[in-house]
């Protein structure tokens, strides 16, 4: 059978025509470049059946340039470029390799249609397609790429010198790309997605309806291996007179079907195969390119391997290494009937020996950089969804199909999945709170625990009695610490970081942060776009514009009322704890720096009268009607009214080891004896001071205030260790990823 070559202007225009001219019964893959696709499909031309291959170029192939020092502004007189200046005819965009693609596919082919404009452009590409340059090699460098562009360009400086590049070595060697696997319903999708452009949903779908309707075999299975007992040469004889793959069918019949390759038994249904024969008239659309695929993968199953010869020449040009590589196919095997899988074509080699030269032509230096890598297709999520274990052949679209109705992703050309700002968000929340829910492990861990089950090595009351309780405690800790996702969201998805009021200065860009009162109350720094999370039920002021010596953030006051508390607190210390002991949450009143001003270790007093955890810590804003407050309960102890200074001394009390409090009066309201205006003493201990002392929301009081010796568990400032058998309480470790071990 002859083979036309057709070419059009653009890959756009290209895959229009091939879909009209074939009715919609054609074969795509991606040319040697990556940037023109061939459409493959069978018909008549000049009243005699052919194969055509229809592709495209890019606009222009080549291009008009000037040569060496004329092709750069700096070292040229523009006026020359008009009369002296030598010109060449080069490769428009050296990148898509388009002369090398179109010699390649033009390998072979009887008659070439050129689909291009009607005009001058038109004709002029139409003459860029037609023309083979002299033959020539294109060689790769041994060494690849260098990242240093001075030492690059003495590479290309050496290798210029020389005028011919010497053979090294050749080497030719037979290889084969192996027939596919039966088809499970995992590579179904994968296909349906990545070549036929059918979301998974819809792909099962369509699958499910041709079951319903008797042309495949059951859809949904996870099974790679043909029974023993299955009638291979039957299936195949269904499909003896379909005009599509007729020919390949019958050789395969006559010469002897090949052995599939042994796959993997799932234990559930045989994989999918066509049950009838069926044509696109009969099936339509969508149907019919799915039941096409199918049967093709099922011919090739039982075809033979694809064999082609590698070979490979070694060159040395100068001190530097070189080569080039070319595939000859010897047997198309399954390709014949899976065209989009076939060995791309290269360009052959010339047969050569150790010793012989040739002309060297140019030497090139290409320039590139790295890219980030693409948005995931469905195909690749449905890859890597499989290889985590992540839902089934049954869940898969279920969850894809989720994702995108949520609108945590949509679906862009070419069938890749971009998130969403929501779904950024949403993911971000998730590792924010707990980043096991996102994790593909937890889903998996689970999924091999229900395998255990089958398999009878696990009990299915512990595995879900253990599996509840983790989720219950993962749900109650997500929900406790749900603010969080609420900030992430409120930043995102409302103007309230817009509409804030500047507050505080960032410590990292030095630019006012914008205090967001609507719960939960916040600073975000639009700079830095950071959200620092703040205690909440009460008000925020700046703190006399006061840094932390530890990340320069202006400090903040928390105060929850004239009568409660209050506490400083440095926004990046209380997101992200600066210590071991600490934890997030925490204000400067449970900080252990050692020499913060506003430190535990500088403002504690003793040990909490109440909950015994926490510890008293004074308020030195509280002024002149100063308070003592725990840090961790709701004790607050209102003192030494009309006192002028507060201060906690270095030194502690001989009898419950509290630190002593500084207490300077004004003299006209001291109510010292003996009209002292100051006083030293422990706020527990010291009888003077005990009068001064008003508790409030305390259960109980101090020991010293109940009389009889003193026991010394009180506590100095920053030792708020818990007493002896009260350990403190911790959230449950929840690892999904040690269930397996918890089982087996």
């Amino acid at each position: 059978m002859k083979t036309v070559l057709m070419v059009a202007e653009k890959p756009s225009l290209a895959q229009s025509i091939a879909k009209i001219l074939s009715r919609g019964s054609l074969s795509s893959h991606k040319g040697l470049n990556g940037a023109c696709s061939v459409h493959e499909y069978t018909g008549t031309f000049a009243g005699q059946p052919v194969r055509f291959k229809m592709t495209s170029v890019c606009g222009h192939v080549m291009t008009l340039d000037f040569l060496g020092k004329y092709n750069k502004w700096d070292k040229v007189d523009p006026a020359e470029l008009f009369s002296q200046a030598p010109t060449e005819k080069k490769e428009a965009n050296p990148k898509l390799n388009m002369v090398k693609f179109l010699q390649v596919e033009g390998r072979g082919c009887d008659y070439i249609v050129l689909w291009l404009d009607c005009d001058k452009e038109g004709e002029n590409i139409c003459f860029e397609v037609n023309t083979d340059k002299d033959r020539s090699l294109l060689l790769d460098w041994d060494r690849v790429r260098v990242f240093d562009r001075e030492i690059a360009q003495m590479f290309l400086n050496m290798t210029k010198l020389e005028k011919e590049a010497q053979v090294e070595a050749t080497s030719r060697k037979e290889k084969a790309k192996q027939r596919p696997l039966a088809l499970n319903t995992v590579e179904m999708l994968r296909v349906a997605s990545s070549s036929l452009g059918m979301g998974p949903q819809h792909a099962m779908q369509t699958a499910e309806r041709l079951y319903t309707q008797g042309y495949i075999s059951y859809p949904r299975t996870e099974t790679t291996h043909y029974p023993e007992n299955f009638d291979l040469k039957g299936s195949l004889r269904q499909q003896a007179n379909h005009p599509y793959w007729a020919d390949t069918v019958k050789r395969l019949l006559a010469e002897g079907i090949n052995r599939p390759r042994k796959g993997h038994d799932a234990g559930d249904h045989p994989p999918i195969t066509p049950m009838k024969s069926a044509t696109e008239a009969e099936l339509g659309g969508d149907a019919w390119r799915l039941y096409e695929y199918i049967t093709r993968h099922f011919i090739a199953t039982v075809s033979h391997d694809c064999k082609y010869l590698q070979s490979t020449i070694s060159f040395r040009i100068g001190p530097e290494l070189f080569t080039c590589s070319g595939k000859t196919v010897l047997s198309p095997g399954f390709t014949e009937v899976m065209p989009w899988q076939s060995v791309p074509l290269e360009e052959s080699l010339p047969t050569c020996q150790r010793g012989d030269a040739f002309p060297v032509g140019e030497v090139k230096m290409l320039e590139k950089q790295t890219n980030p890598p693409d948005y995931l297709t469905e195909a690749e999520l449905i890859t890597l969804m499989e290889k985590h274990g992540i839902g089934t052949d049954a869940s898969i679209p279920v969850h894809i199909n989720n994702i995108c109705q949520r609108n945590y992703v949509t679906v862009e050309s070419g069938r890749r999945l971009k998130p969403t700002n929501l779904g950024i968000v949403l993911v971000h929340g998730y590792y924010k709170i707990d980043a096991e829910l996102v994790l593909p492990t937890i889903r998996s861990a689970v999924e091999k625990q229900l395998n255990l089950i089958a398999q009878g090595k696990a009990d299915y009351r512990q595995v879900l009695g253990h599996t509840l309780d983790v989720f219950k405690r993962k749900f109650h800790y997500f929900v406790d610490s749900i603010a969080g996702m609420d900030e992430l969201m409120e930043v995102s998805f409302s103007p309230l970081a817009a509409t804030g009021k500047p507050l505080s200065r960032c410590g990292k860009c030095h630019r006012f942060m914008k205090y967001i009162q609507a719960k939960p109350s916040r600073l975000h720094c639009s700079h830095c776009d950071e959200t620092y999370t703040l205690p909440q039920n009460g008000t925020i002021k700046l703190y006399k514009e006061l840094r932390c010596p530890l990340d320069d953030f202006e400090l903040v006051l928390w105060s929850s009322g004239s009568r409660g508390k209050s506490y400083p607190l440095c926004p990046y210390c209380y997101n992200h704890p600066p210590f071991r002991d600490m934890k997030k949450g925490m204000g400067c009143n449970e900080c252990t720096h050692p020499s913060c001003q506003h430190s535990l270790s500088m403002l504690g007093i003793g040990q909490c009268v109440e909950c015994e955890s926490g510890v008293l810590v004074l308020d030195p804003t509280s002024g002149p009607k100063w308070k003592v407050a725990c840090n961790k309960c709701n004790v607050v102890a209102h003192c030494f009214e009309n006192a002028h200074r507060v201060r906690v001394s270095a030194d502690t009390c001989s009898v419950c080891e509290a630190a002593l409090l500084d207490v300077d009066f004004n003299k006209a309201k001291s109510p010292l004896p003996g009209n002292e205006t100051q006083h030293m003493g422990c706020v527990f201990c010291d009888p003077v001071f005990q009068e001064l002392v008003e508790l409030k929301h305390a259960a109980s009081c101090h020991p010293m205030h109940r009389g009889g010796p003193g026991r010394r568990q009180g506590r100095g400032r920053g030792r708020a260790r818990r007493p002896p058998g009260k350990p403190n309480p911790r959230r449950p470790k929840d690892k999904m990823s040690a269930l397996a071990a918890y089982f087996v």
